[in-house]
């Protein structure tokens, strides 16, 4: 029987925890990388391991052998700190998110669970978006600055429909714990499985209109097209990371890549049931697939829409999304007080 501590300690750093939650943020890089260049008739990665998978393993083991510059101007102490917060941010909001199951039928635990850890991550996607502000902020680079400030207007204003989209699952569930909301989803498909009921129609029907919410929030969130006006390279060169080069440049893709984990991971456990599904397969797989099948959904969108300028970006939240993430969030207090 393993001890105690030494089963923290795998979960921790092996499985579920940091070398599980890198190497599949690399291989969703791939996929995202992979499905993207087949949509715009390129190959992408081809050469690095079988059909490149390897490619994002290269691309940051290149970054981090090559030269590190801190610019003469910079504020050196928070530009050297923003990238490992914005990797470290978003590993750690990983960790309250349940990948397997570990009690019983229906218990699906993370490695750290208490009631209230939906408010935890979304807590911690809003330092993220600090650590991302500071970090272009520093620079002292004009671009750099223009794209913090964009960055900043951008998830500030997609932040509040997105906490908004992401308590309708938590007020189904009675519980802030994102374990338990995940628990609910699996109680309510076995309920509708072995007795289906016409409550589960328009359960079903808000749960995807705040699917949908959170996909676009969340595509903001990760600053991908049609929401990257923070990086756009034809306008600000590469906006807030303009500077930034390296092991710094490659801890914020390393980190970008982790959010993107983190975005599937939480459009999984709060819309699509975590790791359960209806056969019997292994709980790890069912996030994984469920996961992948985020990766490209968001993958798709980035393809197929082209940049907002920022007006339009923020127009688009504040008129549309956020009235309807209240319309939402009302329904759901109705539908919730019905059952």
């Amino acid at each position: 029987m393993i001890p105690p501590v030494l089963s923290s300690l795998i979960q921790v750093f092996i499985f579920p925890g940091f070398i599980f939650i890198l190497s599949y943020a690399m291989f969703c890089e791939w996929v995202s990388r992979k499905f993207v260049a087949r949509l715009q008739n390129r190959v992408g990665p081809l050469y690095t391991g079988w059909e490149g998978i390897l490619q994002p393993l290269a691309d940051s083991i290149k970054l981090l052998a090559k030269e590190d510059i801190t610019p003469k101007a910079a504020d050196k102490f928070v530009f050297a700190l923003m990238p490992v917060a914005v990797f470290a941010l978003p590993l750690t909001a990983i960790f309250l998110i349940p990948i397997q199951s570990l009690t019983n039928l229906w218990g699906y635990s993370p490695i750290v669970s208490f009631e209230g850890d939906l408010i935890i991550v979304l807590f911690l996607l809003s330092v993220i978006i600090l650590s991302i502000f500071l970090a272009g902020w520093s620079s002292a680079n004009r671009f750099g600055i223009i794209g913090a400030t964009r960055a900043a207007l951008q998830m500030l204003a997609y932040e509040i429909p997105l906490g908004i989209a992401m308590i309708g699952p938590a007020i189904f569930a009675r519980s802030l714990s994102i374990g338990k909301i995940v628990e609910w989803q699996a109680q309510s498909m076995h309920n509708f499985l072995s007795a289906p009921n016409l409550m589960a129609i328009p359960v079903a029907l808000l749960l995807a209109v705040g699917f949908i919410i959170c996909t676009v929030c969340l595509l903001a969130e990760l600053e991908l097209r049609p929401f990257d006006s923070p990086e756009a390279e034809t306008e600000i060169v590469h906006g807030w990371q303009v500077e930034y080069s390296g092991k710094k440049l490659g801890l914020l893709r390393l980190g970008h890549d982790v959010k993107l984990v983190l975005a599937s991971a939480l459009l999984t456990s709060l819309f699509l049931g975590g790791p359960i599904g209806p056969w019997p397969i292994p709980p790890v797989v069912w996030f994984l697939l469920k996961t992948a099948v985020c990766v490209l959904i968001l993958s798709n969108a980035s393809a197929l829409f082209a940049r907002l300028r920022i007006d339009q970006m923020l127009g688009g939240s504040w008129r549309y999304l956020a009235p309807l993430s209240i319309l939402y969030i009302m329904a759901v207090q109705i539908i919730a007080g019905l059952m």
